[in-house]
């Protein structure tokens, strides 16, 4: 069988909560569940037709059952799919939403299925502390030490990634005040593009339940500050030793899941659905562990290569926020490191905001980027984009979708 083209017939996400806001009493089981029924649903398909499930976790996204967790699994039970759906877990950091994806869509355009689900889900408000130390040595006296694996959100080896990207940010030349002014555009791109669309075709309201009889309804993403200004951006004290990265230029920790439902596009056709998007092709790149603010431009630089196309016929390009650093930075480099061209580049990157005010739910944004992405080429009639996000220890991945 030869290349098949491969289409995205469903997108949804959940709204993204802040830490220990409307959405901490969820575990990751139940708020994968309600997206991976939800992609189904928009579009009437019966579960038993989809064939295998990529779910991307891990990279601290916490979870109740701490000890045999296979999120993927329960998920999809949870869901209501049949026990017989084939589905894995991933962990590629950040980009392991988007990873899910490519891992179905390779699968389907080299003929192996014809309908896969691809997303991820973060729930840091679930992160549980960690004691270290008793299983062999036991304790008899003393304090015990409890470890936050929030904290600095580093790796053992390495920096934290903060540090990293401050200071790579500076060797291009980007300092604390353009950080902050890209924060600052984030928060109001987003507010006013709420204020046009509300995110209704994305997000899918969600229940909470523990609002009793008040049956509280989360619909928009918690993260949005509307009083943010570049005096309170500057009062912010950087974070974990960073030379330019703050709490402010930065994502929030968010809890969150999202959902891709794709198909190669004879399944499609023979099925009724419409495509929202095809997908033309995706990529991914990892480069030294320090360059994390780099890996999306990398990314992109391949997935162009790749398709046969250039920056000039993307219509629009969405850049992960892990930081506003990364963004920056990327976007620079994508510029040819000309200033002003990477200004004039800008004009079309993030258009409805992104991370630092719709919140960074790590391993679900790789897809909430794409799809964000993908629905907002066709409130503008169409054409090509590229969606590209950082993870841990600079890996990278990019996606080109026409709409």
């Amino acid at each position: 069988m030869g290349v098949r083209e491969v289409v995205i017939v469903s997108a949804v996400r959940t709204p993204f909560g802040r830490y220990g806001g409307s959405l901490k009493n969820f575990d990751c089981y139940d708020l994968s569940a309600l997206v991976i029924k939800e992609v189904l649903d928009r579009v009437n398909l019966p579960g038993e037709l989809v064939e295998e499930i990529y779910w991307g976790a891990g990279d601290t996204a916490a979870c109740k059952d701490v000890y045999t967790p296979v999120i993927a699994r329960q998920a999809l039970l949870k869901a209501g799919l049949p026990p017989e759906t084939i589905s894995c877990t991933l962990d590629k950091a950040c980009v392991s939403g988007m990873s899910a994806v490519q891992l179905g869509y390779r699968a389907i355009r080299y003929g192996d299925i014809d309908v896969s689900i691809g997303g991820g889900v973060t729930t840091f408000s679930q992160e549980p502390l960690i004691l270290r130390g008793l299983r062999f040595r036991g304790h008899r006296l003393g304090s015990v030490v409890l470890e936050d694996p929030l904290y600095e959100l580093g790796y053992k080896d390495y920096n934290p990634v903060a540090v990293d990207a401050g200071e790579v940010a500076l060797e291009h030349g980007i300092g604390r005040q353009e950080q902050d002014e890209w924060a600052l555009r984030s928060h109001q791109r987003y507010g006013e593009a709420f204020s046009r669309h509300g995110f209704a075709d994305e997000i899918m309201p969600v229940k909470l339940p523990d609002s009793g009889e008040r049956g509280d309804v989360l619909r928009r993403d918690e993260q949005y500050r509307p009083d943010i200004t570049l005096e309170k951006l500057a009062q912010l004290p950087t974070i974990y030793g960073s030379p330019t990265v703050t709490a402010g230029n930065a994502p929030g920790l968010n809890d969150g899941a999202a959902a891709i439902l794709i198909m190669s596009r004879e399944k499609a056709e023979k099925l009724g659905l419409k495509p929202l998007a095809t997908i033309v092709s995706m990529a991914n790149v990892a480069l030294p562990p320090r360059l994390i603010a780099e890996a999306p431009a990398a990314a992109v630089n391949k997935v162009l290569k790749q398709a046969g196309l250039s920056l000039s016929d993307m219509n629009l390009i969405e850049i992960n926020e892990a930081f506003a650093a990364v963004t920056l930075v990327s976007s620079k480099i994508l510029a040819g490191e000309d200033k002003n061209r990477m200004v004039k580049l800008q004009e079309r990157i993030n258009v409805n905001g992104g991370a630092i005010a719709i919140g960074h739910a790590n391993t679900a944004s790789g897809a909430r980027i794409l799809m964000t992405l993908v629905y907002e080429l066709a409130r503008r009639g169409g054409g090509y984009g590229v969606a590209a996000i950082c993870g841990g220890l600079a890996q990278g991945e990019a996606a080109i979708v026409k709409v």
